[in-house]
């Protein structure tokens, strides 16, 4: 209540909050509720329809998940998340934000929501004595509004003068520079809601662009923040009629986007647990914590790439990876220990594309870091050089197509427990009414490939 009643205080202007839960699929859904209804929200919670968390991409109800006609379309008791209420300055007339998380009748966590996934992973690291801590970095392409030739996307022009972005100019400044009126935005409403964005890159394709997040002690925080950070750049984009797209791959011949995770464990102490002596080894804690990732990879890809079109982005030379690698200083594969300090070692898992959910991430890449700790799981030698050359080393090692994936990730009983038999049912669910919904229709290729041509 404290929270709530210093926002309204402090933020005289906002005459309504938009509430937002957590899909499956990473979406955010919910409602606008006047300032008059926030007290309330905060006092009692707010009933919202457990089929929220049974929808596909497109909003539609997928009754296979259990969550909607069989259980009557029942409502749960939303919960705000405690530090996530904030001002959204860009709107007009003013709005605030809170994310939720959904729960039982009694109280008890509702286990399809994803968030609850994660902080059970979370619980299960401490209960060892562990701490996860770590950041998000966030890959999108900014677009036009209008399509360009055959109907297809095209890179935003420059907003300083209107120059087109036809090339990938990686690393490039002045490509940075012309879109610096909606970076500045962008980084104004960060920092209205404490989201702590660092870094601007311009990225490996026209019109990509990578934003990275400050390292959270809580990898809780670390989620909630890609969850605003996303939320703000697409809403603050549309007000520079400019479309951000969070596809993993929204062009066929450029590189595809990803949702990078950095993570490093702290002890009861605070310190680091994959920190070194010497700055060219990794000791047994990071070993184990990287083997159980390399153990489990297979089982989650369909958490890391969720719908058919992250499946393109899984191209050699493309700083996707292809298989379950690892390595040091090296991009070319799935798990990288990047240079850096030895007391700041953490592990970059580089496998989930933008269109991820950082929740259900989170709880896979947690629980396969439990996995290897439990088991002192080895993840062999680390891959040197190009690791895309070592893609093919074990074959089937990961599923190769979309399909592959929701069977595999049906069938994991490491998945299963990682999410929990509820969301691992709609989780699957919601995947394969989406698979089912992809190869019904008819596309724009089959017309140009068969129409008049067999």
């Amino acid at each position: 209540m404290q929270e709530a009643e210093e926002f309204l205080a402090g933020h005289p202007e906002i005459e309504a909050i938009d509430i937002v839960l957590v899909d499956g699929n990473g979406i955010g859904r919910g409602k606008i509720i006047r300032r008059h209804e926030l007290l309330p929200l905060y006092r009692s919670g707010r009933h919202l329809p457990l089929s929220i968390l049974g929808l596909d991409v497109t909003g539609e109800d997928v009754e296979d998940t259990g969550l909607v006609w069989s259980v009557g379309d029942a409502d749960r008791l939303a919960r705000p998340i405690p530090g996530t209420l904030k001002p959204m300055p860009w709107t007009s007339p003013p709005r605030g934000q809170v994310l939720l998380s959904l729960f039982e009748l009694d109280g008890a966590p509702m286990a399809a929501d994803p968030r609850h996934a994660m902080q059970r992973q979370i619980g299960a690291l401490q209960a060892r004595g562990f701490k996860p801590a770590g950041a998000f970095e966030l890959e999108f392409f900014l677009f036009d509004t209008a399509r360009g030739p055959e109907g297809k996307p095209q890179p935003a022009a420059a907003l300083i003068d209107g120059k087109p972005s036809r090339y990938t100019q990686v690393y490039g400044l002045d490509k940075l520079d012309g879109m610096q009126p909606l970076f500045a935005d962008i980084y104004q409403a960060a920092s209205a809601q404490d989201v702590p964005l660092e870094t601007l890159i311009s990225e490996y394709a026209p019109g990509q662009y990578e934003l990275t997040l400050h390292y959270r002690n809580d990898l809780a925080q670390a989620a909630d923040d890609l969850v605003m950070l996303k939320r703000l750049v697409r809403s603050v984009a549309r007000r520079h009629q400019v479309t951000a797209c969070f596809m993993a791959k929204p062009l066929a011949d450029c590189a595809g986007s990803g949702m990078h995770l950095h993570v490093s464990m702290a002890d009861a102490a605070g310190a680091n647990v994959f920190s070194e002596s010497a700055p060219d080894s990794v000791n047994d804690t990071l070993r184990h914590a990287i083997g159980g990732l390399i153990d489990t990879m297979a089982d989650c890809m369909l958490v890391f790439a969720p719908h058919a079109n992250s499946w393109r982005r899984f191209v050699a030379r493309s700083y996707a990876p292809l298989a379950p690698t690892w390595g040091c200083n090296n991009r070319s594969v799935a798990v990288r220990v990047p240079a850096g300090p030895v007391s700041a070692r953490r592990f970059e898992h580089r496998v989930s594309g933008v269109d991820a959910n950082p929740y259900l991430v989170a709880a896979a890449v947690l629980a396969g870091v439990e996995r290897g700790l439990a088991a002192r799981l080895d993840p062999g030698a680390p891959v040197t050089g190009n690791g895309y050359e070592s893609a093919g080393a074990k074959p089937g090692a990961m599923p190769q197509d979309w399909n592959t994936a929701i069977i595999g990730a049906r069938n994991s009983a490491f998945l299963r427990g990682a999410l929990g038999d509820t969301l691992h049912k709609s989780f699957i669910a919601v995947k394969q009414a989406e698979s089912l919904r992809v190869a019904g229709t008819v596309s724009e290729l089959d017309y140009q490939l068969y129409f008049d041509s067999i």
